[in-house]
């Protein structure tokens, strides 16, 4: 049975993916702003979030709560982390691919993670301990040996630009053994594919806790490792993450960090 938070979140995102997929076929009379350079948010951001927020205040008021939209709400070690629709680039194009992610954290330890997928209506859940699930099927994460063959996946952020050089030679380091890589523009639909064995790993740079929060989770319930590219286990400061099952992402570790900059292995 899920937990009680599970439930809530779950409750939440449901509600949230309605709001996206309402707004769908009316993308083009959406009021959008770009925060900074090449970071946009919609009216249905805002009001996944609201709804979001509202679900969660409802059952737990005296949680925190940082939602990509609003910000830090209140403080306290139980903090929600909150991406209302993480991949807007690809909704405001009419691309198919974008989540709702939610995590909550007990003193910055990721303790319960949804991310559900409104299109395919798939949800991912776990709760530290007790294993993570599609649609409350268990999954696991992949069990290849090494890069051989894998299947990797990452992304190219618009805001860590100054970085595209060791992430290009990262990159190729990773393509170099790998079967592949694939940039499809939801970090938190990333890890839960990772977590799902649908991907072998993950990569990125500068993601920030909203991105995570959720999907490393999902990883670590699913038998996997999330770590930062020096190897440093746990959610990184830096938001330059690895994951995916304890051999592949030891074998990221390894070609990455012999490519990254110090200035991206730092903690």
């Amino acid at each position: 049975m899920p937990r009680p938070a599970v439930t809530i979140a779950a409750r939440a995102a449901r509600a949230a993916g309605n709001i996206i997929l309402r707004y769908m076929n009316r993308i083009d009379g959406l009021n959008v702003v770009e925060k900074q350079q090449m970071d946009f948010v919609s009216e249905v951001d805002k009001l996944a979030e609201a709804e979001i927020i509202k679900e969660l205040r409802r059952a737990y008021p005296d949680h925190a709560i940082l939602g990509e939209e609003s910000g830090a709400i209140g403080k306290g070690p139980m903090q929600w982390v909150i991406d209302p629709l993480d991949g807007t680039h690809n909704y405001l194009r009419g691309i198919p691919h974008f989540c709702v992610s939610i995590g909550l954290l007990d003193k910055g330890v990721p303790t319960y993670a949804v991310v559900y997928d409104p299109l395919r209506d798939e949800l991912y859940t776990a709760s530290k301990g007790d294993g993570a699930f599609l649609n409350d099927r268990r999954i696991r994460v992949s069990k290849r040996d090494d890069l051989g063959g894998a299947m990797i996946a990452t992304g190219f952020p618009y805001r860590q630009r100054a970085h595209l050089g060791p992430q290009l030679d990262m990159t190729r380091a990773i393509l170099g053994q790998a079967e592949d890589i694939r940039r499809s523009g939801s970090a938190a639909l990333d890890l839960a594919y990772t977590a799902a064995g649908r991907y072998d790993g993950y990569f990125e740079i500068g993601l920030k806790p909203w991105d995570m929060a959720a999907g490393v989770l999902l990883v670590r319930e699913a038998g996997g490792r999330y770590c930062d590219f020096a190897g440093r286990d746990g959610i990184p400061e830096s938001g330059n993450l690895i994951a995916g099952n304890l051999h592949v992402a030891k074998a990221m570790v390894d070609a990455i960090g012999a490519q990254a900059t110090p200035t991206l292995l730092k903690a």
